[in-house]
Formats: C-alpha cells, structure tokens, sequence
C-alpha cells in the first residue's frame, strides 16, 4: 500500500533546509507521495528511510535513456493522465525507419536529409531524436548498414531486428551509445535480454495482447534489464491504439501497476504522409513516449515537432523571452519604437511582420511573465506604469532621436495615461500583428 504524505514525512529528517526545493519537508514529502520528485532530491535522508521509502520513491513510469550523454533521449518518467494537472515531462521522441535493404548511397542521403530537419519556433529549436535500422537483408547487411549510419550521426539509435548474430554485432559497434533493441517477443526474449543487459542498452517488448506484455516485461526485468519500452501495436484500429495507451498509462499511474510501469513505443506503418502525420499525432496526444516514421516529408515532420512543442509546455509556465529592446535591420536613431509583451508567441509573431515590412525597428519587450497583450493588460500586467519603467531601463532613450512608441490597438484605452507617466507621444498600431507592415510602411 502507497504510503501518505505523512506517513513519508515522519522517515524524513524535518530539517527544512530547502536544497530540495521546496520550503518545507511536508511539502516534499506530499510531492513525494504523488511521485512528482524523486527522493535522491533530500540531501539528509538517512540510510534507513531510504530503504523504507525505495518503493515509493520509484517513478510510476521509468525513465529510459537512449543515446550517449551528449545526445540522450529521455522516454517516461510522466507523473500525470492530464497536462493541466501538473505538466508532462518528457516529450516524446521522434524517429525515422531506414532498411537495410538500401543502398549506401540512398542511405547516406536520408541520414543527410534528417539532420537538415530542425526549425525554430518561438524561440525554441526543435529536431527529431531517433534512427532506427530496420532489417530487411542478413546479418552481416544489417551490421554494415549500423557501422554506416552511427559514423553518419550522433542521434540515438533503435536497432530494429529480432536476429541474434545481427543485434550482436550492432551492439558492438555501438559501445556507450545506449541503444535501444526493438523488439522481443515470447520467442526470443531470453536472447535479446541478454545482449541488451550485457551492452546497457534498452529493449522493446511486443505482444498481441497485454496481458503477454505484462508476462514480457516480467520475464526482462527477471533476466536483469531494467530498462524496457513497450510497443503497442499500431495495425490495430486507431482507437485500439489509442484505447492500449492510455490504458497502460492509467494502469501505470492510478494503479501503481509496476510491470506496466514503462514508456511506449509505436510504430507506424507504411502509409502515405498525410494519414502518418495525423496517426502520429493522436498518439503524441495519448501517450506514446517514442514515434517511428517513415514519411521524410519537411512539412509532416515540422507538423509533428510544433505538436509536441505545444502539448509538452508547461501550461504553468508560458514560453517567454528576455524582457528588453530588440533591434531589428539596420536600426537608426529615427527607426520607429513598438512595444509589446515577453509571451514568445506574440513577440515571434510581430517580429516576423516587423521582418516582413523591412523597416528597420526597435521592439521593446515587456516583462509581463509570458502573457499575451489582452491578458497582460487584464491582469495589470501591461500597464502605462510597466512599460514607462521599461522605456527607461532598456536605454531607448540614447539610441532614438524621437519620442514615438507604437502600441498594440487592442489597448488604445491606456494612451493617454501611458502618455503622461511615460513623456512620450503615443501611436496607437493595428490591432492585428498582421497589420504591421503596412502601418510601418505608411508611418512618415
């Protein structure tokens, strides 16, 4: 039986230092209780609570590590069924399938093409994560085609292959790589357990049904592998798939059901790029851990990546930028002055249609702690006597000749304040950031 929050507290020290986080040893302690912070965090725990709390202190759903330490991938480790609950933590890995029934050639091209695919959003950059190789050709294809592609790049690897002598000789090459083996079976578990142990990689199960998953990750856990990934079976219905990952994640997380207690793996089919980019998403949503793809497309994977950047945000925590004055082009002492928020949403979006005019312009970002202009300004955070202070702070003053600050129309109303507590003359601007260029073009 889990046990409370105070039932933790009493086996913790009571010291309150804080190097944990938080501000009080209860507070820890019913963090603890919900599996939102590990134990490892209080640095005074004695030898015989940790002993006591070692069950409790275990995520609900392990963290896999797949990669090098430079480039690792972290898979689990999620503490809720909802975002708005707390947040998720890690997001979910995307890869791409490569056979090894290609050419070096085209092989070398794919490779080339996947790590072309980063873009940045709102500040953030975002990338794919994972290469699998996928046997289709003998051993010694399969082995070649590894050494090919891990002296090709740094990203994680899956080796896709259920071939004794393949995964071997793959797992050699790729000493202190951490890959991780897809996938076992009822048939071959016991082998690839053991190279998957012996090399400190991870490995996959796959069954028909969960109640054989349940028995699979038993049975690795037994041959001493701890770190295991479940993979549910796409070519079922989409709401089968669906259906089995929430259900292993409820069953995880409500029912501290340890043999379920792992993240997941799907692994798409063949299909043409529209109907694996939409499948692909619904299972980012719900709950895969790991993504397989074979579509190449630029726009299914930046489709995919803006996806997952939104749902693995911290719904707590809004994405901001440093609050300051942003020159863009060739700024002179008469560029015209805007003013808007810190949320990186709206910041990106008005610098692009400051970009789009081609009118150099300086951007002052106020600190309203990532919140867009109407919710700032409801919240008395987008006030005359913020953006005066951050008029003065920024150093406009010196680098401008004028006295202009454009302000987003949607708070035309604080004009006149901010006029007076700042000494500037205000333009009221577009509502709209799409109205930018234009208005900056006709400013005179």
């Amino acid at each position: 039986m889990a046990l409370s929050g105070l039932d933790i507290y009493k086996l913790l020290p009571k010291t309150n230092c804080r190097e944990c986080g938080f501000p009080t040893c209860l507070a820890f302690a019913l963090s603890l209780a919900k599996k939102a912070v590990a134990l490892e965090k209080c640095p005074y725990v004695s030898k015989e609570a940790k002993q006591a709390l070692e069950a409790q202190s275990q995520p609900p759903i392990r963290l896999i590590l797949i990669g090098d330490d430079k480039n690792k991938v972290e898979a689990g480790n999620e503490t809720v069924m909802f975002r708005h609950e707390e947040k998720f933590h890690h997001s979910t890995a995307i890869g791409f399938i490569i056979e090894d029934s290609l050419g070096d050639t085209d092989i070398k091209q794919r490779v080339d093409k996947i790590g072309k695919l980063h873009f940045e959003r709102v500040g953030q950059q975002l990338k794919t994560d994972l290469i699998a190789i996928k046997q289709a050709k003998d051993a010694a294809r399969f082995i070649d085609t590894v050494k090919l592609i891990s002296g090709l790049t740094n990203a994680g690897i899956v080796l896709m292959s259920e071939d004794k002598a393949a995964v071997s000789g793959a797992l050699k090459i790729l000493a202190n790589r951490r890959p991780l083996v897809y996938a076992a079976n009822s048939q071959n578990i016991t082998d690839l357990a053991a190279l998957a142990k012996e090399n400190a990689g991870s490995l996959a199960v796959r069954a028909e049904s969960l109640d054989i998953v349940l028995e699979l990750t038993k049975k690795a856990k037994e041959l001493g592998v701890e770190d295991i990934v479940i993979d549910v079976n796409t070519k079922n219905q989409e709401a089968k798939v669906i259906g089995e990952f929430t259900q292993i994640r409820r069953q995880a997380l409500k029912k501290a059901n340890r043999p379920l207690g792992y993240p997941t793996i799907a692994v798409m089919d063949k299909l043409n790029s529209y109907e694996e980019v939409i499948r692909a998403g619904d299972y980012i949503a719900k709950y895969a851990g790991i993504i397989l793809l074979h579509t190449f497309e630029e726009w299914a994977v930046l489709a995919l990546l803006t996806l997952r950047q939104n749902i693995y945000t911290d719904p707590q925590k809004p994405l901001q930028i440093e609050p300051k004055l942003y020159p863009i082009g060739n700024t002179t002492e008469s560029s015209p002055t805007l003013v808007t928020t810190n949320f990186s949403l709206t910041y990106y979006t008005v610098l692009g249609e400051v970009e789009a005019s081609k009118v150099p312009t300086y951007i002052l970002s106020v600190n309203t702690e990532g919140m867009s202009v109407l919710t700032a300004w409801a919240a008395e955070k987008f006030t005359p006597d913020k953006i005066a202070e951050s008029l003065k702070k920024s150093g406009v003053e010196e680098k401008i000749t004028h006295r202009n600050l454009i302000i987003p129309g949607y708070v035309a109303v604080m004009s006149g304040d901010l006029e007076e507590k700042s000494g500037w003359k205000i333009v009221v601007g577009p509502k709209e950031a799409a109205g930018i260029p234009s208005f900056l073009k006709n400013l005179g």
